[in-house]
């Protein structure tokens, strides 16, 4: 099989969606023990010269990651329901999409402000409030990834992740795709999500330490302005970094945002495998047109 495109993609309910060149591919275990896939063939926006341009193609992935991650996770809980026999409509989960967002905004942006302003007085150097604020919101987010990786479903939902990065890392390295020759590989990749939340977070310290100290609603207007700018470049440091593995100051960049992943991550059984794999090798099949639907 072809190793000429960068396949990844994220789990979902008691699954796998796998992003193509072509189709995003959402594999999931269905209740009664059976595999089901849907196919869903990608927009022109998603495959296009945008989404190859750099800086925006940061902002394209990024849009990309929300419409058609969301449609995968509201796939694999409508299956999941099969056997109650209920559905979750699109606008419930985009509205527990929205409400999520919100309360990422207010974690992530708005509390370290405040909770950094809290001391300005005592911060003489524009510099080091940034610092400041920056170290509060990384802490925030480790702290909120450990408290999520407690609830059962998510950690059920993190094995998944694992299987995705296993199934990737062996696909990549070439190896048979059989589970028993994925099973070896590690839960982390260079290109997951994961890396680029802690990219993100680090480069926010550097821009908005370029915004300065002016007034409270215009450093909160600022945050909002600057993520797609933060984002757009936190993906050129992930793509950059997956193709530099081989550079020990590389590996230095990407090191902390791999440790993470031991957070979002857990370690798959065999049938959690099965799932991914199921998942890449259709993607893989569209992409080399074996496969019509």
């Amino acid at each position: 099989m072809a190793r000429d495109f960068s396949y990844g993609g994220q789990a979902v309910i008691e699954g796998v969606m796998i992003r193509g060149r072509k189709a995003a591919v959402t594999a999931v275990r269905r209740p009664g023990g059976g595999l089901i896939t849907d196919i869903r063939l990608l927009a022109a926006v998603y495959t296009g010269r945008m989404r190859r341009t750099p800086l925006l193609r940061g902002i394209i992935v990024l849009i990309e990651a929300m419409v058609i991650g969301i449609r995968s996770l509201l796939y694999s809980a409508n299956v999941s329901l099969e056997e109650e026999k209920e559905e979750i409509s699109g606008k419930t989960v985009w509205i527990m999409i929205t409400l999520a967002l919100a309360l990422a905004i207010v974690l992530f942006l708005i509390l370290p402000l405040f909770l950094t302003r809290l001391i300005n007085p005592y911060i003489g150097s524009s510099l080091v409030f940034h610092l400041i604020e920056g170290f509060i919101r990384l802490v925030i987010f480790v702290a909120y990834l450990k408290l999520v990786g407690l609830m059962p479903d998510i950690k059920r939902v993190f094995t998944y992740h694992g299987a995705e990065h296993k199934t990737v890392n062996a696909y990549e390295a070439g190896v048979p795709m059989e589970v028993a020759a994925i099973r070896k590989f590690s839960t982390a990749h260079v290109r997951c999500g994961t890396g680029f939340l802690f990219a993100v977070l680090i480069i926010a310290i550097v821009a908005f330490a370029l915004v300065g100290r002016p007034a409270l609603w215009l450093m909160v207007l600022s945050r909002f302005l600057l993520i797609p700018v933060i984002a757009a470049l936190g993906y050129e440091v992930i793509h950059f970094g997956a193709r530099h593995t081989e550079n020990i100051l590389v590996r230095i960049v990407l090191a902390p945002g791999l440790w993470l992943q031991r957070l979002t991550t857990r370690e798959p059984d065999d049938s959690q495998i099965e799932v991914a794999l199921c998942a890449l090798k259709k993607a893989v099949e569209i992409d080399q047109g074996e496969e019509a639907t």
